[in-house]
C-alpha cells in the first residue's frame, strides 16, 4: 500500500461542486486511509459558476503550494476557470515545492503551463468531487492512481481492435482536447518533440473533434509527435443532417489525413473508469491487433511502505 500520512490539499481552481457532501465523503475516505487532508475549498464562497472569485481560487492554489504538510494538490473538479488564472499562477513555486498537482479536464491548462514554464510534471488523475468523493467510487480509478503514485513505473494495458502495430518511445503529455487547442499560440503551450499525445473530451460532436485535431495538425503540433492516443469522447448527439457522420467516420478521415498514427481505446476521459497518466513522463507504447500497453517511467512518485 501507499505510505500513509500523505498530506493532501483540496483546491478548486475551476468550478464548484453542486454536492458539497462529496467533499465530506472524500475527506472521510482519505482520512480513513491514514492521510492528512487540508481543505482549501469553501463551498460558501462560490462565485458565479466558479469555486470562488479568481483571486480566491488562485489563493487556494498558492496556499496549498506553501503548506509544508502537503505532498499532493488535488483539484475539486474541472469545469472551467483555470484559463483565467494562468497569467498569475506562480509556476516556479509549484515546481520548487515538489508537490504533485492532480486533476484532468480543465486542470489540463495548469499542467500544460507548468510543464512549459518549468518542465515540472503533474498527474492527469482523479479529482475530489467526482472520484474520491463519489457516492459509489470506482475502485479501478482510485487503485490505478495509488498504483501510479507508488511507482517507480506504471503500465496501462488496453484491449482495443483496429490500431496500428507500433513500438515507440516518447514524452507522454496531453489531456482535454478543447483545453489544449485553446492554448495554441499562448506562452502556456509546451513544445514537445517526439511525444505520445493523449486526448479526451466530452459533449463534443465528431466534427468539432475533427476540427480541433486538424487545427493541431495545421499548427505543426501533430507532426512533431510519434503517436496520438484517443480516450473517451462521449456525450455528443448526432443530428439527422449528419447522414452517418459519427465518431468512426471522423476517425477514418483523420487517420487518412494525419501523418501521426492515431490509436483508440485509452481508458481516460470524463467517464468514471479512468487510468492515471503522469503528464511529462517517459513512455513506451507497444501496440498490436489485440490492444496496446503504455509503460510510464521517470515521473514523481510517493514510494510504497
Amino acid at each position: 500500500m501507499i505510505t500513509p500520512n500523505i498530506g493532501i490539499a483540496i483546491v478548486a481552481p475551476g468550478g464548484y461542486t453542486p454536492d458539497p457532501t462529496s467533499v465530506e465523503r472524500a475527506i472521510a475516505r482519505l482520512e480513513a486511509q491514514g492521510h492528512l487532508v487540508h481543505n482549501y475549498y469553501d463551498h460558501g464562497a462560490i462565485h458565479q459558476r466558479f469555486g470562488g472569485t479568481d483571486e480566491a481560487r488562485l489563493a487556494q492554489l498558492h496556499a496549498a503550494v506553501r503548506d509544508p504538510d502537503i505532498q499532493l494538490i488535488v483539484a475539486l473538479r474541472g469545469a472551467y476557470g483555470m484559463t483565467r488564472l494562468l497569467p498569475d499562477i506562480d509556476f516556479e513555486a509549484i515546481a520548487a515545492s515538489g508537490k504533485i498537482v492532480v486533476g484532468f479536464s480543465d486542470v489540463t491548462a495548469l499542467q500544460m503551463g507548468l510543464y512549459r514554464a518549468t518542465g515540472a510534471l503533474s498527474y492527469a488523475g482523479p479529482m475530489i468531487a467526482g472520484d474520491f468523493g463519489a457516492r459509489e467510487p470506482v475502485a479501478f480509478t482510485l487503485e490505478d492512481f495509488w498504483s501510479c503514485l507508488a511507482g517507480p513505473t506504471h503500465t496501462i494495458r488496453e484491449q482495443a481492435a483496429g490500431n496500428p502495430a507500433l513500438d515507440l518511445r516518447g514524452t507522454v503529455w496531453g489531456g482535454n482536447l478543447a483545453m489544449i487547442v485553446s492554448l495554441l499560440g499562448t506562452p502556456y503551450f509546451p513544445e514537445i518533440e517526439g511525444g505520445i499525445l493523449y486526448l479526451e473530451d466530452i459533449n463534443e460532436h465528431p466534427f468539432r473533434i475533427e476540427r480541433m485535431l486538424l487545427q493541431l495538425q495545421q499548427a505543426g503540433v501533430l507532426e512533431r509527435q510519434r503517436a496520438v492516443l484517443l480516450g473517451d469522447f462521449s456525450g455528443y448527439k448526432l443530428a439527422p443532417t449528419d447522414n452517418g457522420y459519427d465518431f468512426d467516420s471522423m476517425l477514418a478521415y483523420v487517420r487518412g489525413k494525419l501523418a501521426v498514427p492515431v490509436l483508440t481505446g485509452l481508458s481516460f476521459g470524463h467517464g468514471p473508469r479512468r487510468v492515471t497518466i503522469p503528464f511529462g513522463a517517459q513512455g513506451r507504447l507497444l501496440s498490436d491487433a489485440a490492444g496496446f500497453t503504455l509503460t510510464l517511467s521517470d515521473y514523481p512518485t510517493l514510494r510504497r511502505a
